[in-house]
């Protein structure tokens, strides 16, 4: 499976591309809203792991808007993977289209088995 994750902190996006590779999976890590889109538009991944507070001109909700407006990438499983354990955020970002809502810190388990029941 190829997976984009998109987090601005160099641990946590270690972090899963370790974990991500040792399953196998094709793993591309970028830190910033526009690396993610650029990188979604020009290689369509399978899952996208997406963090919500990213620096630059795009945050993780607009990261979410951009790639669901694509028609390339408009089916593709968002999981949003985010600090903010807020229900009105949780509610942006499935609005925005997010698959589902991970608080940080996570498990990695969980993390794994909800990659296989979005991209069985």
């Amino acid at each position: 499976m190829r997976i984009l994750v998109v987090e601005d902190s160099d641990s946590i996006r270690s972090m899963i591309r370790t974990l991500m590779t040792a399953r196998g999976h094709d793993v591309e890590a970028v830190s910033t809203g526009a690396k993610g889109i650029d990188a979604a538009l020009a290689r369509k991944p399978d899952v996208v792991l997406l963090d919500l507070h990213l620096p630059g001109s795009f945050d993780g909700l607009d990261v979410c808007r951009r790639l669901r407006e694509s028609v390339a990438t408009r089916l593709v499983p968002i999981i949003v993977i985010s600090a903010i354990d807020d229900e009105s955020m949780k509610a942006r970002a499935m609005e925005a289209g997010a698959t589902a809502y991970y608080t940080k810190p996570f498990s990695p388990t969980a993390l794994l088995k909800e990659l296989e029941s979005v991209h069985p």
